[in-house]
């Protein structure tokens, strides 16, 4: 059984060592792609969010708590002001910033407002405020509409 044992060792031994030695200069396959990934690593930068795409987060987080505000017939409190922002925020593509945004930012603002002056309609003013949302995004950006859509209060 010792023997067995031992020449099992030497078999694994001998099949983990190289079998041949590559020339002075001479490269894989496998070391040219760690090279190009090596290379690509050093060119790589950090995303930053425009104003637009942070405040856009911001008004997100602030929806949510909003609705589960609603949903539990809690009070609204104040309009955060900081959604005023929406009209002068730096967009990644400032060509965006174009007659229709500016309409429908003004739509979704009204809608926001209406929440906090009526809150006996709140529900329906938030769901118009995610329409125009959805709207604007529909025709400018659509990566966020299916997480924009989870903001409905059904």
């Amino acid at each position: 059984m010792k023997k067995y044992l031992s020449l099992l060792c030497l078999i694994a031994v001998f099949a983990c060592t190289k079998k041949e030695e590559k020339a002075a200069g001479e490269t894989t396959a496998a070391q040219e792609k760690c090279a190009d990934t090596t290379k690509s690593k050093s060119r790589f930068e950090m995303y930053e969010m425009s104003e637009m795409a942070a405040l856009m987060e911001k008004m997100y987080a602030d929806n949510q708590k909003l609705k589960e505000r609603i949903k539990k017939g809690d009070t609204i409190g104040k309009f955060p002001s900081h959604f005023l922002e929406i009209h002068k925020a730096v967009m990644t593509d400032e060509s965006d910033n174009d007659a229709f945004f500016k309409s429908q930012a003004n739509v979704f603002i009204n809608s926001q407002k209406m929440i906090y002056e009526d809150p006996t309609n709140a529900k329906q003013h938030f769901n118009d405020g995610v329409d125009a949302c959805v709207a604007c995004h529909q025709v400018k950006c659509a990566g966020p509409i299916q997480r924009i859509k989870k903001l409905y209060i059904k």
